[in-house]
């Protein structure tokens, strides 16, 4: 017998809110054009940091424009902090009251850019990837917010554009499970009063490795390279 694949893990905010689009079918469409709005301009991003050189500085503007592209249109709340409590589905996590917000942002800023020269690109990417989901600041679209923010600053961190397709953000997207565990586990640790997204981490190195795979294998790569010769 052939076991059953595990249930995928669905999880969704929402803060009460007029629906600006209230078609499912308008409003798929809508969160798709967003999506890729939100990735070019995070790659954007990504390419003026580069061209600037140095130590790059994470600021809230930046969080916020990206929430602004994936929202635009759909919400009322578009490039803004919730204004009142979330609730997550399928979550034990339950996120901190709006006033706490502003500031826990500014935090998770300072972390990043206090620890920028001496953490690992993964490690800044696992933090962001947690700790936005943690204080989970916007009525919506932390999740994907949270993502493109991730893989932004990894890429900046190691220098460069990350080739190879499906890239980390749309990895994720694709197995929910491993990154909805990788959430809870640094969510526990912080219960306890530890810092520690290392299973976050795991999950972007591996992920990391399967973009670069497929770079290396539309460059027409094979799986094992020929040995060296010599002479």
């Amino acid at each position: 017998m052939t076991e059953e694949p595990e249930p995928i893990q669905m999880r969704d905010s929402r803060a009460e809110e007029v629906e600006l689009i209230s078609d499912p079918v308008l409003k798929a469409e809508a969160e798709a054009r967003n999506g890729l709005r939100q990735y070019d301009l995070g790659m954007k991003m990504v390419q003026e940091a580069i061209e600037r050189g140095g130590a790059y500085k994470l600021r809230l503007s930046h969080i916020l424009s990206l929430q602004r592209e994936a929202l635009a249109g759909i919400s009322q709340f578009a490039g803004n902090f919730r204004p009142g409590g979330v609730a997550i589905s399928e979550s034990k996590h339950e996120p901190v009251g709006a006033h706490l917000v502003p500031e826990l942002v500014e935090g998770l800023c300072d972390y990043i850019n206090e620890h920028w020269s001496e953490k690992t690109a993964l490690h800044l990417a696992a933090y962001i990837m947690w700790r936005l989901n943690w204080i989970h600041p916007f009525a919506d679209g932390n999740g994907r917010t949270s993502r493109i923010l991730s893989y932004m600053v990894m890429c900046i961190k190691l220098g460069y554009l990350l080739p190879g397709e499906p890239t980390i953000p749309d990895l994720i997207v694709r197995n929910r499970n491993p990154y909805f565990d990788a959430l809870d586990a640094a969510d526990a640790a912080c219960t306890e009063g530890r810092l520690d997204v290392s299973k976050m981490e795991e999950l972007l190195e591996a992920f990391l490795a399967k973009q670069l795979t497929s770079a290396f294998q539309q460059a027409g790569g094979r799986a094992s390279a020929p040995a060296e010769t010599s002479g």
